[in-house]
Formats: structure tokens, C-alpha cells, sequence
């Protein structure tokens, strides 16, 4: 019995250390908190002319006051975007009049862009538009330039397995950026590589459990490892964004009650909804409502 306690003793100890996130030389969190409401890829309506991830969006909400957050991945040239999926189909749309025989339908019967974002020139993927509105997608430079500092933002890193030269790109943008801003990204490597090459940067984990989804590819070691933020112990995030669904996951919990580490809920979708997390979380990324 001693040494199952003893076992189960390490065990604890060994957990605890693995989900500690930052603690020395942490950067402050004060400037993100001033505002603590982000617009969720914007102030969108995709059933608008301001869908998500649209420049039109983006200056709703930055005239609106609210913080932003986006999704930032590469063409095939190299250029940073700001677009939320891999694939294009679901939000980008051929004009009517030259829709490919590729073109790939989707379940409400509009024909989307076939291929992903990376199989694209950033010159090519301007002769789509975002839904049924005028909207291209966005260059990240440009959108830089037209916040101009106004809000603080939260910018994804979209990141498929290995491929981290989203960071470096990104990072060259945001070193010239005078504006309040952090990184985040689901992927632990994104969060690595700001560990290593630009530590003043506050970083965040993105997670869920997704064990809970039916999709069986999030059943694996490794989505159950992000679920619980076990990888804490390489990347050491100064936040942590979590789906406010499971706002008592465990680790998500002992990071932010017992080591102090700011905590951002992500998707809030009504006045409901917020009111009930204020008191779980530092931070709010909504989308569908205006919060009061």
C-alpha cells in the first residue's frame, strides 16, 4: 500500500509538471485585458456581406472597439492569409459565371473552391470572393495596416503536422506591428517555435476535448495528450484557450486556478453563454451576438 501511494505521489507530481505552463519571465497580460472581448474571426455574419475573416468584418470590429481574432496560414507563394480551414470549399466561391468541373459542392448545394489554401498563388486565390459577398481573402499585411494598433488581437497560426514557416513569416509582420497582439495556435509546434526564436511573444495553447467529438480521429494519444495540455511542459503557453463547453477540464482548470495562467474561452455564442463563464475565464472570443 506505501508504495502505491508512493507511486501515485510521483505520478501527481509528474502531471502537475508537465501542464505548468510559464511561470518565469512571463509577459503581462494587462494590454490583452483592457479589452477582453474578441470578435470571433471578426464581427461577422456569413449570411452577410461581412463574412468571417473578411476585411469587412474586421473594421466592423474594430469600429465597434472590440478585439480581434483571425486565422493566419500561407499560399503557395508564400504569402499570409487570413482564413480559417485548410480547404477553401466551405467559404470561398468561383464567380458564377466560371465554375470549374472540380469545383466541390457542399452540403447546402454551393459550389466551393476545391483544393486548400497553400494550392494557391495569393494572386490566384483573388479571383475568389468569401460567401455571397464582394469580400477576397484578406492578406495579413493588409490587415495590419487597417487596425493600425486601433484594438489588441489574437492571431491563429494555422499549422498542418510539421509545417511551422507560418511562424517566421508571421513574426516578421508582427515585429513592425506597433499594435497589442498575442499568438495562438492548436498545434504545440507553433507554441514551440515562439519559445525558441521569440520568447517576449505571449503565447497561447488552443485546446479542447476533443475526445468527446465523434470524428475517431480525434481518439488518439496525441488529441487526448492536447486535451489534458500535456504538452505544457515543452511549449509552456502564457494562455490557454479552451472551448468554454468543457470549462472544467481538469487541466485547463489547475492552470488557470492554481498556476495563475490566463484563461480565454472560446466560442461564445450568446449573452448566455458569457454570463455564465465570467467568472471561468479572463478572456472571450464570441461570435453571433453583440455582448453587453
Amino acid at each position: 500500500m506505501k508504495i502505491l501511494l508512493i507511486v501515485v505521489f510521483i505520478l501527481v507530481i509528474l502531471y502537475l509538471l508537465a501542464i505548468m505552463p510559464r511561470m518565469i519571465g512571463r509577459p503581462s497580460s494587462d494590454k490583452l485585458l483592457v479589452q477582453n472581448l474578441y470578435a470571433h474571426r471578426g464581427l461577422h455574419d456569413n449570411n452577410s456581406t461581412t463574412p468571417e475573416n473578411s476585411m469587412a468584418a474586421f473594421k466592423k470590429a474594430v469600429d465597434a472597439g472590440y478585439g480581434i481574432e483571425l486565422d493566419v496560414q500561407l499560399t503557395k507563394d508564400g504569402i499570409p492569409v487570413i482564413f480559417h480551414d485548410f480547404t477553401l470549399a466551405r467559404v470561398a466561391r468561383y464567380n458564377e459565371e466560371c465554375i470549374p468541373d472540380n469545383a466541390v459542392r457542399n452540403e447546402d448545394g454551393s459550389m466551393g473552391v476545391a483544393g486548400k489554401v497553400i494550392d494557391y498563388t495569393y494572386e490566384e486565390l483573388q479571383q475568389f470572393h468569401l460567401l455571397d459577398s464582394n469580400e477576397k481573402i484578406p492578406g495579413f499585411e493588409d490587415f495590419l495596416k487597417m487596425v493600425d494598433g486601433k484594438v489588441p488581437l489574437i492571431v491563429e497560426l494555422k499549422i498542418e503536422l510539421f509545417d511551422t514557416s507560418v511562424c517566421p513569416t508571421v513574426d516578421r509582420l508582427l515585429r513592425n506591428y506597433n499594435g497589442v497582439y498575442c499568438i495562438e495556435s492548436f498545434n504545440p509546434l507553433g507554441l514551440w517555435w515562439y519559445r525558441k526564436k521569440h520568447k517576449d511573444v505571449f503565447r497561447g495553447q488552443l485546446s479542447e476535448e476533443f475526445f468527446r467529438e465523434p470524428d475517431i480521429l480525434w481518439h488518439t494519444p496525441f488529441y487526448y495528450m492536447l486535451a489534458f495540455l500535456i504538452f505544457n511542459f515543452l511549449t509552456k503557453p502564457d494562455f490557454v484557450a479552451y472551448n468554454h463547453k468543457y470549462a472544467r477540464n481538469l487541466s485547463r482548470t489547475i492552470c488557470h486556478v492554481l498556476y495563475k495562467n490566463t484563461a480565454a474561452a472560446w466560442t461564445i455564442k450568446s449573452q448566455e453563454e458569457l454570463d455564465k463563464n465570467r467568472k471561468l475565464f479572463d478572456i472571450f472570443i464570441f461570435e453571433g451576438f453583440i455582448p453587453s
